[in-house]
């Protein structure tokens, strides 16, 4: 598959769009299941895997852009609802996520635009480049695990204070600035997990999408000695 430029638009201005960044090196259901629901209960108009190019905080991923985006294409295959955006691969330097929140918000105008963070990624948020400017673009949905406590302390539990909300319906009525906290299916599945298994020549079928799998197979993604160095 050869990269291009990907576009979509969602169906209803005034509904929000779910902006889920990664390098999904590869997509698995740890992704794929917490992202349904959140498009389900949130009744959101649709949900953007964003795959990184240059993570700043993080190696460079394993596979190469193409095949990331082939594994996404499969992976989200059959949901109408999930779409690939590729901006990242085409902009230069660190894959900054305000950058890419900068640039939806030029094509999206007001609509609302939901951050899906998980808690970790929420946590390190100060480190983040220029964070602050984050909750100006969009809104932040930060996936719990059950009975997690989000911050009792520091920049990030005064900006809870002022910004979260326990109504969905805010994330409509406005189209930044929020913070929803929501608990989903948790799946103990890590990419990097995936790629151990894999360098171990043993299968990972059951914690990706068979697709996903059978791509990594015919390409021979994965299996050489260097994938847990990068």
């Amino acid at each position: 598959m050869s990269l291009k430029r990907l576009a979509s638009k969602s169906s209803n201005s005034t509904v929000p769009i779910g902006i889920f960044g990664g390098t999904f090196d590869p997509v698995h259901f740890g992704h794929l299941r917490p992202a349904l629901e959140l498009l389900e209960r949130l009744f959101l108009a649709e949900i953007r895997f964003i795959p990184c190019r240059c993570p700043p905080h993080r190696p460079l991923p394993v596979a190469d852009p193409e095949q990331r985006l082939a594994m996404l294409q499969l992976g989200i295959a059959g949901e109408s609802r999930f779409k690939v955006d590729d901006r990242e691969f085409y902009r230069s330097g660190p894959s900054y996520m305000v950058d890419t929140l900068i640039s939806l918000r030029a094509e999206k105008g007001q609509a609302p635009l939901c951050l899906i963070l998980g808690t970790d990624a929420f946590l390190g948020l100060p480190k983040w480049y220029r964070w602050l400017e984050l909750i100006e673009l969009a809104h932040l949905l930060v996936i719990k695990r059950p009975g997690e406590i989000l911050p009792q302390q520091g920049v990030l539990k005064d900006l809870l204070d002022e910004r979260k909300i326990s109504n969905p319906k805010q994330l409509k009525a406005q189209s930044i600035g929020c913070i929803l906290p929501m608990e989903t299916t948790q799946l103990g599945i890590s990419a990097t997990q995936i790629r151990v298994l894999l360098k171990a020549g043993q299968s990972v079928r059951y914690l990706l999408p068979d697709a996903v799998w059978n791509y990594i197979q015919t390409s021979g993604l994965y299996s050489s000695s260097v994938i847990l160095e990068k």
